[in-house]
């Protein structure tokens, strides 16, 4: 028979891990709803118990140690599977997933289906944030995101048009699930095309005011680039924060947007957009949906998981055929 195990008390490593999230005593007391100086004692008595410091403190910061970074890597993981466990204990009766997109993509792409996950899922509660941000699933904020960016370690193509954004900060316990390319078409208003020149090629974009989007700030150049048409700055442009905003503009006879291409069977279905050139130009990078690979006996998760994989290959599919002008 084994001996009985040796562990620090529960309530030392909860504050201990909040803690080290955040690098922050005060940020965890209001995560535990205890007091700061609760917080501070819980560390100090999981020193004692370990015999060795985990935080160096300074004035108005701390930092980990060495062996306290060491410490909280384990720590972090080992919660998270009581989590789950525990959850799977329960029955997982009802459940609520974080789901993290991207802003643009949850307006155009996800927000529409949430009625058929919710009658797929009815023991599943979708809470839905929006962010740029690479996701970081050691907040545990978020239990699915979905990114664009590149996979670290493969291989694009050096002229492939490039991608701004990373997918996560970092890569310990992720899984990433592709969904779909990241393609890139240009979109205007109906009205603006009908009243201005034709656009029967890609030179002939350069007739037109150019929207830019500020976090793909390369989109215009690369796409321009690739068919060798050299630097937008021949165009007159304009420049908004974000894809959504990019495409009010272009409805609004603003100029020509360019979007990826997932977003066009929303931004065609009033007739008021066209797509006046196709394009199958892909990015280096893809759009992913990102989980913890610890996550893998966790059926809420799972079931999310399964559902975004099944609606992305639906999309695709679909987006292969882009209506014209």
């Amino acid at each position: 028979m084994s001996q009985s195990l040796r562990l620090p008390p529960l309530p030392a490593l909860r504050a201990f891990e909040s803690a080290a999230r955040q690098l922050s005593f005060t940020e965890a007391a209001h995560e535990l709803h205890i007091t700061q100086g609760a917080v501070s004692r819980q560390v100090r008595t999981l020193e004692q118990f370990l015999g060795v410091r985990l935080f160096d403190r300074f004035t108005r910061r701390i930092e980990l140690t060495e062996k306290g970074r060491n410490y909280f890597c384990v720590v972090q993981d080992s919660l998270c599977n009581i989590e789950q466990a525990t959850k799977l204990t329960m029955g997982d009766a009802h459940r609520r997933i974080t789901l993290d997109v991207l802003p643009t993509l949850c307006t155009l792409w996800l927000m529409p289906l949430l009625q058929e996950f919710t009658e797929a899922h009815p023991q599943i509660e979708l809470r839905i944030d929006s962010s740029l941000d690479p996701v970081d699933f050691r907040s545990h904020q978020a239990d699915v995101a979905i990114r664009v960016g590149r996979l670290p370690g493969r291989q694009y193509p050096a002229d492939a048009p490039r991608i701004d954004l990373d997918l996560a900060q970092s890569w310990k316990d992720v899984q990433a699930d592709f969904l779909f390319p990241d393609v890139l078409v240009p979109v205007m208003s109906r009205k603006l095309l009908s009243q201005g020149r034709p656009v029967e090629s890609a030179a002939d974009v350069l007739h037109y005011r150019l929207i830019h989007t500020a976090n793909r700030k390369h989109a215009w150049a690369d796409w321009l680039a690739q068919h060798r048409l050299g630097s937008p700055a021949r165009a007159p442009s304009l420049d908004f924060g974000h894809f959504f905003m990019a495409i009010r503009a272009a409805k609004d006879c603003k100029g020509i947007a360019i979007v990826p291409k997932i977003f066009l069977e929303s931004i065609l279905v009033d007739a008021e957009m066209v797509c006046p050139f196709d394009s199958q130009l892909e990015s280096a990078g893809a759009y992913y949906m990102l989980t913890r690979q610890s996550c893998a006996n966790d059926l809420a998760v799972q079931q999310t998981r399964r559902w975004i994989l099944s609606v992305a290959n639906r999309f695709s599919d679909r987006a292969e055929a882009v209506p014209g002008a």
